[in-house]
């Protein structure tokens, strides 16, 4: 009778169905000297659960405190970011004074041919007011 709930208790045990209760059992029953010939091929490996239950690593393990680098890639990025916005910055007000300056320099030759055409213009000027005064000076 007892190898019948014993099977019963196997058969829920290899579909994963058996409660903490009914695992003890199962390894009370397979630590026994009598078990059934047909359950004999089980004791080994309930055996073995209940040794490996028992064993313990007792070696230290070496733990090295891990290393932060995340932290410092960060600072390093927002100063990297810092330094490329500003200097950045610089640069495009260079680029735009230098822009400015160009135009500027544009419109001060435009200028200086516009004077220059214009002092040609007085130099006639000036032979006109020549002219006039030898009209003047005549009569």
């Amino acid at each position: 009778m007892e190898s019948v709930n014993i099977e019963k208790l196997l058969e829920k045990y290899f579909e994963a169905t058996t409660t903490v209760a009914e695992e003890e059992v199962l390894n009370q029953y397979f630590s026994e000297e009598n078990i059934a010939s047909h359950l004999e091929q089980y004791r080994p490996m309930f055996n073995y659960f209940s040794i490996a239950k028992e064993e313990r690593f007792t070696k230290q393990v070496p733990l090295k405190p891990r290393k932060r680098y995340y932290k410092w890639m960060s600072v390093a990025a927002v100063a990297l970011l810092s330094f490329g916005i500003y200097f950045g910055n610089q640069y495009q007000e260079r680029k735009k004074a230098e822009f400015a300056y160009q135009e500027t320099k544009k419109a001060f030759e435009l200028l200086a041919e516009n004077f220059g055409r214009g002092t040609e213009k007085v130099a006639y000027l000036q032979e006109f007011e020549v002219a006039k005064q030898k009209i003047y000076n005549n009569d």
